[in-house]
């Protein structure tokens, strides 16, 4: 004769809700990490192309430097980033004047990516963050009329 411990009905509808948990909720963390991470470089290159374009075809340096930061900030916020574009974006220049033909600018975005459900009193101890950036190079035209 066998001798039963006991019932086993029903422990495994138990068991596979925990393993499932236990399996499960990381899976979801990690895509929502990688969903936002593909966001911010989404972000990134489209905010550097853009804004090393807009530089080049401007009039003078000033006014190139403030479309830029205008053609950033609306390429971050498409993405849902609310970061400063004017703090984000980095021009640089070939040559001297920055707008003179033949020469190139560059332009290079850095984003930080925060992690989702991540409480901000633990931010501040220890900084959860992915860094994402971008960089484009965007030709001065060679004919244009140098000022």
């Amino acid at each position: 004769m066998i001798a039963r411990f006991g019932d086993d009905r029903g422990s495994s509808v138990v068991e596979f809700l925990g393993l499932s948990l236990v399996l499960l909720v990381p899976l979801v963390y990690l895509v929502l990490v990688l969903s936002r991470v593909e966001a911010a470089t989404f972000a990134a290159e489209g905010a550097a192309r853009e804004a090393a374009r807009t530089f080049v075809v401007a009039d003078d340096s000033d006014e190139g430097a403030a479309r830029a930061i205008a053609a950033a900030g609306i390429a971050l916020r498409d993405q849902g980033f609310d970061d400063d574009p004017a703090g984000a974006l980095t021009l640089a220049c070939s040559a001297s004047p920055c707008l003179a033909p033949g020469g190139d600018v560059s332009a290079r975005i850095d984003v930080r990516v925060p992690l989702p459900f991540v409480p901000g009193f633990v931010r501040e101890i220890v900084p959860l963050e992915l860094p994402v950036s971008a960089e484009r190079v965007a030709p001065v035209d060679a004919y244009r009329a140098a000022g």
